[in-house]
């Protein structure tokens, strides 16, 4: 009977160890697994919103480099600055740009990244198939997932924009990169499981009931 308990605790000890190694590995890697910076050449880039300096400054800096021929700015269509709106602000700004000529603005309407990629399929034009992705690191494998599930027909890469103050890999050195890693990590597993699905879902719906109404 002792022996019988004792053997139960060894495998209890070591599930244990096991668990916890594995917390610990995914813990360490857990902001690196967010950040993809992969960009391709393209035939536009997209810089998403949200953000209005480091994300602007790697578009254009990509579109000096070449990777696309030209960038598109998403910009929130209702948000104001005092009296200024958001619009208005970044076409003052990008018109004054050497770029100016390369540079044209989508008016954002969703809040969402998946509402946002409703907004930029009608910014794109028919000949604009391969498109790159600007968006914060934190923000881009997530980014990348919903544009390839959601706008189909076009191919797609991503670069990551750094901003220190907002994000590092090493989450657990400063509170505000970690309050980010596991904010960011939540609406990952949420897109995974649940809003990536919905929509596939709906869509079968319908045509197995189209008959019916």
């Amino acid at each position: 009977m002792i022996r019988n308990v004792s053997g139960r605790w060894r495998i209890w000890i070591f599930c244990g160890v096991i668990v916890a190694a594995v917390m610990w590995v995914f813990a360490i890697s857990a902001g690196r697994v967010l950040v993809v910076d992969a960009p391709q050449k393209s035939d536009v880039i997209v810089v998403l919103a949200g953000e209005t300096d480091v994300r602007p400054q790697r578009g254009l800096q990509l579109l000096g480099q070449g990777y696309g021929r030209s960038l598109l700015i998403d910009v929130p269509a209702a948000a104001k600055i005092f009296e200024f709106t958001e619009i208005q602000l970044a076409s003052n700004y990008f018109r004054t740009l050497p770029e100016a000529v390369s540079v044209r603005i989508c008016p954002i309407a969703g809040r969402s990244t998946r509402d946002e990629v409703r907004d930029v399929e009608g910014c794109l034009t028919e000949k604009e198939k391969r498109v790159l992705i600007v968006t914060s690191d934190y923000h881009t494998r997530r980014a990348l997932s919903i544009f390839r599930n959601e706008l189909r027909g076009r191919s797609f890469s991503v670069a990551a924009a750094y901003d220190g103050t907002e994000f590092g890999t090493d989450w657990w050195r400063h509170r505000e990169w970690a309050k980010t890693c596991v904010d960011e990590w939540l609406k990952l597993v949420w897109w995974n499981t649940v809003d990536r699905w919905d929509g596939a879902f709906f869509k079968h719906y319908q045509e197995q009931n189209s008959g019916l109404l």
